[in-house]
Protein backbone atom coordinates (compact mmCIF):
# COMPACT_ATOMS: atom_id res chain seq x y z
CA UNK A 1 0.00 0.00 0.00
CA UNK A 2 1.79 3.38 -1.14
CA UNK A 3 1.57 5.89 1.88
CA UNK A 4 1.79 9.59 1.55
CA UNK A 5 5.28 9.70 3.07
CA UNK A 6 6.62 6.96 0.67
CA UNK A 7 10.55 7.04 0.71
CA UNK A 8 10.92 10.09 3.21
CA UNK A 9 12.96 10.28 6.21
CA UNK A 10 11.52 11.14 9.66
CA UNK A 11 13.57 12.62 13.24
CA UNK A 12 11.57 12.27 15.99
CA UNK A 13 12.73 13.56 19.24
CA UNK A 14 11.87 12.07 22.90
CA UNK A 15 10.53 8.95 20.79
CA UNK A 16 10.71 6.55 24.12
CA UNK A 17 7.13 6.83 24.51
CA UNK A 18 3.94 8.93 24.77
CA UNK A 19 3.65 11.21 21.97
CA UNK A 20 6.92 10.49 20.56
CA UNK A 21 6.49 6.90 20.02
CA UNK A 22 2.78 7.74 18.51
CA UNK A 23 4.10 10.22 16.05
CA UNK A 24 7.10 7.67 14.79
CA UNK A 25 3.95 4.91 14.58
CA UNK A 26 1.76 7.27 12.69
CA UNK A 27 5.05 8.64 10.52
CA UNK A 28 5.87 4.91 9.89
CA UNK A 29 2.36 4.28 9.11
CA UNK A 30 2.32 6.59 6.05
CA UNK A 31 5.68 5.18 4.84
CA UNK A 32 8.16 7.19 6.27
CA UNK A 33 11.53 5.69 7.93
CA UNK A 34 12.05 6.73 11.58
CA UNK A 35 15.41 8.42 13.19
CA UNK A 36 14.24 8.47 17.22
CA UNK A 37 16.36 9.94 19.85
CA UNK A 38 15.65 10.15 23.47
CA UNK A 39 17.66 11.37 26.83
CA UNK A 40 15.99 7.85 28.56
CA UNK A 41 17.45 9.09 31.93
CA UNK A 42 15.86 10.86 34.81
CA UNK A 43 16.24 14.13 35.63
CA UNK A 44 16.37 15.68 39.16
CA UNK A 45 13.79 18.49 38.81
CA UNK A 46 11.20 16.26 37.01
CA UNK A 47 9.10 14.61 39.42
CA UNK A 48 8.08 11.40 37.53
CA UNK A 49 10.23 8.90 35.87
CA UNK A 50 11.51 9.39 32.29
CA UNK A 51 11.77 6.80 29.36
CA UNK A 52 14.19 4.12 29.13
CA UNK A 53 16.50 2.71 27.30
CA UNK A 54 14.07 -0.11 27.14
CA UNK A 55 11.10 1.78 25.82
CA UNK A 56 13.49 3.73 23.11
CA UNK A 57 14.43 -0.29 22.18
CA UNK A 58 9.93 -0.84 21.94
CA UNK A 59 9.67 1.92 20.35
CA UNK A 60 12.27 1.11 17.45
CA UNK A 61 10.95 -2.29 17.48
CA UNK A 62 7.28 -1.15 17.09
CA UNK A 63 8.54 1.38 13.90
CA UNK A 64 10.20 -2.12 12.30
CA UNK A 65 7.39 -4.12 12.57
CA UNK A 66 5.56 -1.85 10.01
CA UNK A 67 8.20 -2.41 7.74
CA UNK A 68 10.00 0.42 7.62
CA UNK A 69 13.56 1.13 8.15
CA UNK A 70 14.85 2.92 12.05
CA UNK A 71 17.23 3.61 13.93
CA UNK A 72 17.66 4.63 17.88
CA UNK A 73 19.94 7.03 19.79
CA UNK A 74 20.42 8.01 23.63
CA UNK A 75 20.62 11.21 23.33
CA UNK A 76 19.81 14.39 25.03
CA UNK A 77 18.21 17.28 22.97
CA UNK A 78 20.03 19.71 25.45
CA UNK A 79 23.89 18.73 23.90
CA UNK A 80 24.75 20.01 20.81
CA UNK A 81 26.99 17.83 19.46
CA UNK A 82 25.41 14.75 19.81
CA UNK A 83 21.98 16.24 18.08
CA UNK A 84 24.69 17.32 15.45
CA UNK A 85 25.78 13.19 14.90
CA UNK A 86 22.71 12.09 15.69
CA UNK A 87 21.60 14.19 12.03
CA UNK A 88 25.23 13.33 10.27
CA UNK A 89 24.12 9.73 10.99
CA UNK A 90 20.93 9.59 9.71
CA UNK A 91 21.94 11.39 6.45
CA UNK A 92 24.82 8.74 6.39
CA UNK A 93 22.79 6.02 6.69
CA UNK A 94 19.25 7.00 5.35
CA UNK A 95 20.90 9.81 2.39
CA UNK A 96 18.79 12.58 3.95
CA UNK A 97 16.05 14.24 6.59
CA UNK A 98 12.68 15.14 4.77
CA UNK A 99 10.71 15.72 8.28
CA UNK A 100 11.59 16.51 12.18
CA UNK A 101 9.57 16.51 15.67
CA UNK A 102 10.93 18.12 17.80
CA UNK A 103 8.91 16.31 20.19
CA UNK A 104 11.40 15.71 23.57
CA UNK A 105 9.87 17.75 26.83
CA UNK A 106 9.13 17.57 30.42
CA UNK A 107 6.76 18.80 33.01
CA UNK A 108 7.18 19.94 36.38
CA UNK A 109 5.22 22.27 38.54
CA UNK A 110 5.71 24.59 41.65
CA UNK A 111 5.30 28.26 42.86
CA UNK A 112 6.25 31.02 40.92
CA UNK A 113 8.55 31.93 43.81
CA UNK A 114 9.28 28.34 44.65
CA UNK A 115 10.95 27.32 41.42
CA UNK A 116 14.54 27.10 41.86
CA UNK A 117 17.41 27.60 39.47
CA UNK A 118 17.87 24.00 38.48
CA UNK A 119 13.59 23.79 37.89
CA UNK A 120 13.89 26.72 36.05
CA UNK A 121 16.98 25.63 34.11
CA UNK A 122 16.08 21.84 33.30
CA UNK A 123 12.86 23.19 31.99
CA UNK A 124 13.89 25.89 29.80
CA UNK A 125 16.44 23.54 28.78
CA UNK A 126 14.98 20.45 27.78
CA UNK A 127 11.72 22.50 26.57
CA UNK A 128 12.88 24.94 24.51
CA UNK A 129 16.64 24.81 24.40
CA UNK A 130 16.26 21.36 23.31
CA UNK A 131 13.62 22.18 20.56
CA UNK A 132 16.05 25.19 19.35
CA UNK A 133 19.49 22.66 18.97
CA UNK A 134 17.19 20.32 17.46
CA UNK A 135 15.70 22.51 15.13
CA UNK A 136 19.64 23.95 14.38
CA UNK A 137 21.13 20.84 13.91
CA UNK A 138 18.75 19.51 10.69
CA UNK A 139 17.73 22.65 9.13
CA UNK A 140 21.03 23.41 7.35
CA UNK A 141 20.72 20.37 5.91
CA UNK A 142 16.93 20.63 4.72
CA UNK A 143 18.10 24.41 3.08
CA UNK A 144 20.28 22.03 1.41
CA UNK A 145 17.66 20.23 -0.17
CA UNK A 146 15.57 22.61 -0.89
CA UNK A 147 12.88 20.75 1.48
CA UNK A 148 11.50 20.30 5.04
CA UNK A 149 8.80 19.54 7.21
CA UNK A 150 9.14 20.85 11.04
CA UNK A 151 6.79 20.17 13.59
CA UNK A 152 7.61 21.21 17.17
CA UNK A 153 5.33 20.33 20.32
CA UNK A 154 4.23 23.73 22.31
CA UNK A 155 1.21 23.20 24.18
CA UNK A 156 -2.45 24.90 25.07
CA UNK A 157 0.38 25.82 28.15
CA UNK A 158 2.30 27.90 25.82
CA UNK A 159 -1.29 29.95 25.07
CA UNK A 160 -2.37 30.96 28.55
CA UNK A 161 -1.14 31.58 31.71
CA UNK A 162 -1.22 28.21 34.07
CA UNK A 163 -0.72 28.68 37.80
CA UNK A 164 2.03 26.64 39.14
CA UNK A 165 3.91 25.97 35.77
CA UNK A 166 5.49 29.12 35.40
CA UNK A 167 8.86 28.05 33.71
CA UNK A 168 7.07 25.26 31.36
CA UNK A 169 4.36 27.90 29.87
CA UNK A 170 7.46 30.24 29.40
CA UNK A 171 9.33 27.23 27.53
CA UNK A 172 5.98 25.98 25.44
CA UNK A 173 5.52 29.96 24.64
CA UNK A 174 9.28 30.40 23.52
CA UNK A 175 8.59 27.27 21.31
CA UNK A 176 5.95 29.15 19.72
CA UNK A 177 8.41 32.48 19.14
CA UNK A 178 10.83 29.96 17.48
CA UNK A 179 8.85 28.33 14.96
CA UNK A 180 7.57 31.37 13.65
CA UNK A 181 10.81 33.25 13.54
CA UNK A 182 12.48 29.91 11.63
CA UNK A 183 9.54 29.99 9.82
CA UNK A 184 9.91 33.62 8.29
CA UNK A 185 13.80 32.82 7.89
CA UNK A 186 13.20 29.17 5.46
CA UNK A 187 9.74 30.07 3.70
CA UNK A 188 12.20 30.45 0.65
CA UNK A 189 13.92 27.09 1.11
CA UNK A 190 10.89 25.29 0.59
CA UNK A 191 10.49 24.30 4.43
CA UNK A 192 7.74 25.14 6.96
CA UNK A 193 7.81 25.12 10.44
CA UNK A 194 4.94 24.59 12.56
CA UNK A 195 4.25 24.31 16.49
CA UNK A 196 1.77 22.26 17.59
CA UNK A 197 -0.38 23.07 20.98
CA UNK A 198 -1.93 19.92 23.17
CA UNK A 199 -4.01 20.02 25.58
CA UNK A 200 -3.14 17.45 28.31
CA UNK A 201 -2.53 14.38 26.54
CA UNK A 202 -2.89 11.00 28.26
CA UNK A 203 0.74 9.71 28.65
CA UNK A 204 3.06 9.43 31.52
CA UNK A 205 3.94 13.29 31.85
CA UNK A 206 0.58 13.34 33.18
CA UNK A 207 -0.33 9.96 34.87
CA UNK A 208 2.10 10.63 37.61
CA UNK A 209 1.46 10.98 41.51
CA UNK A 210 3.29 14.36 42.20
CA UNK A 211 0.84 15.23 39.10
CA UNK A 212 -2.27 13.83 40.60
CA UNK A 213 -1.54 15.84 43.81
CA UNK A 214 -1.24 19.08 42.09
CA UNK A 215 -4.75 18.78 40.68
CA UNK A 216 -6.14 17.18 44.19
CA UNK A 217 -4.55 18.92 46.55
CA UNK A 218 -7.22 18.13 49.16
CA UNK A 219 -6.51 14.52 49.21
CA UNK A 220 -4.35 12.07 49.87
CA UNK A 221 -2.62 9.68 47.31
CA UNK A 222 -5.54 10.84 44.71
CA UNK A 223 -5.56 8.04 41.57
CA UNK A 224 -6.50 8.73 38.46
CA UNK A 225 -10.09 8.44 38.70
CA UNK A 226 -9.91 11.44 40.87
CA UNK A 227 -8.34 13.27 38.67
CA UNK A 228 -10.85 12.31 35.67
CA UNK A 229 -13.43 15.02 36.90
CA UNK A 230 -10.81 17.72 37.45
CA UNK A 231 -9.39 17.62 33.78
CA UNK A 232 -12.99 17.40 32.63
CA UNK A 233 -14.01 20.44 34.31
CA UNK A 234 -11.04 22.56 32.00
CA UNK A 235 -12.25 21.40 29.07
CA UNK A 236 -15.09 22.49 26.47
CA UNK A 237 -15.42 19.46 25.05
CA UNK A 238 -15.76 17.16 27.86
CA UNK A 239 -13.35 15.38 28.10
CA UNK A 240 -10.32 14.72 30.51
CA UNK A 241 -7.38 14.61 28.30
CA UNK A 242 -6.38 13.62 24.34
CA UNK A 243 -4.70 10.53 23.15
CA UNK A 244 -1.34 10.27 21.61
CA UNK A 245 -2.61 9.37 18.27
CA UNK A 246 -5.20 12.23 18.31
CA UNK A 247 -2.03 14.40 17.88
CA UNK A 248 -0.10 12.55 15.79
CA UNK A 249 -2.90 13.07 13.38
CA UNK A 250 -2.28 16.45 13.31
CA UNK A 251 1.60 16.42 13.02
CA UNK A 252 1.31 13.61 9.65
CA UNK A 253 -1.38 16.09 8.09
CA UNK A 254 1.31 18.77 9.20
CA UNK A 255 3.84 16.77 7.35
CA UNK A 256 1.97 15.92 4.34
CA UNK A 257 1.41 19.64 3.40
CA UNK A 258 2.68 18.88 -0.57
CA UNK A 259 2.14 22.80 -1.32
CA UNK A 260 3.77 24.29 1.89
CA UNK A 261 0.61 25.81 2.59
CA UNK A 262 0.92 26.50 6.33
CA UNK A 263 3.95 27.60 7.57
CA UNK A 264 4.44 29.52 10.93
CA UNK A 265 1.48 28.24 12.73
CA UNK A 266 0.19 27.34 15.95
CA UNK A 267 -2.29 24.69 15.72
CA UNK A 268 -4.37 23.44 18.89
CA UNK A 269 -5.34 20.20 19.38
CA UNK A 270 -6.70 21.71 22.99
CA UNK A 271 -10.73 19.60 23.89
CA UNK A 272 -11.96 23.19 22.82
CA UNK A 273 -9.66 25.88 24.97
CA UNK A 274 -8.91 27.81 22.24
CA UNK A 275 -12.22 28.66 22.23
CA UNK A 276 -11.74 31.30 24.76
CA UNK A 277 -9.06 32.93 23.21
CA UNK A 278 -9.12 35.84 21.07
Amino acid sequence: MTGRLDGQVALVTGGGRGQGRSHALALAAEGADIVLCDAAKDIDTVPYPMASIGDLAETERLVLETGRRCISRVVDVRDSEGMGRLVADAVADFGRIDICVANAGVCGFGKFWEISDDMWDDMIGVDLTGVFKTLRAVVPHMIERGYGRIVATSSMGGRMGNPNLAHYVAAKFGVVGLVKTLAREVAGNGITVNAICPASVDSDMLHNAPMYGLFCPDLDNPVKEDVEPVYTAMNLVPRPWLQPEEVSRVVVFLCTDRDAAMTGETFHIGLGASAGMP
